[in-house]
């Protein structure tokens, strides 16, 4: 199998890294090499982080370039947009609808763009956005968005069930684990 690539991209604190790690457990589970990245940035700080996910036959290499991702996973609508070249043609965005203000909109320099989903469509992307926060919440915490977007995102994957509960029990800590397998099935099933 050739190599595919999921970028995971959104604000420092959101849980990205558990979500990689989870993701990664998965493709380790059905028997593929995988790497993972995690590039930081000014994640203490809310500033944007971008994890990426690469697994396959053999993955020489953890790093994703511009055209490469065959998915862009978004905690929040504005890094869906911010990382749509780093998408192939044919590639799929999974996002959060959530709009989380970045420092220029919370300082009054700059405003929210708007229609980031018609925006991301209008320029060939496939989008799939729902709602994870809602969806947390209704789970028991609105920091499950995370395991909410990798429920939505195992859509796209032909893993047995057993898969991903597997991979739930190994990363995540045993006092979430109830509440995050009920986050994943509301993503799963939204």
């Amino acid at each position: 199998m050739e190599t595919k690539n999921i970028m995971i991209v959104g604000v420092g604190g959101q849980g990205s890294l558990l979500a990689s790690k989870l993701l990664g457990q998965a493709f380790l589970d059905e028997g593929y090499d995988v790497k993972v990245s995690e590039v930081h940035g000014m994640s203490q700080r809310g500033g944007s982080v971008v994890t990426y996910v690469r697994y396959g036959d053999h993955v020489a290499s953890p790093i994703i370039d511009k055209g490469e991702a065959d998915f862009i996973v978004s905690f929040e609508l504005l890094e869906a947009a911010r990382w749509l070249p780093y998408l192939r043609k044919d590639g799929q965005v999974v996002t959060n609808t959530q709009q989380i203000d970045p420092m220029p909109v919370i300082t009054g320099a700059m405003q929210y763009p708007e229609n980031l989903e018609e925006k991301m469509k209008a320029a060939g992307a496939k989008v799939d956005a729902i709602d994870c926060l809602s969806l947390a919440e209704q789970a028991g915490s609105p920091k499950a968005v995370n395991i909410v977007l990798m429920g939505r995102l195992s859509h796209y994957f032909d893993f047995p069930e057993e898969v991903w509960q597997k991979a739930l029990e190994t990363v995540v800590p045993k006092k979430f684990l109830a509440m995050n397998k009920v986050a994943f099935e509301l993503g799963k099933n939204a």
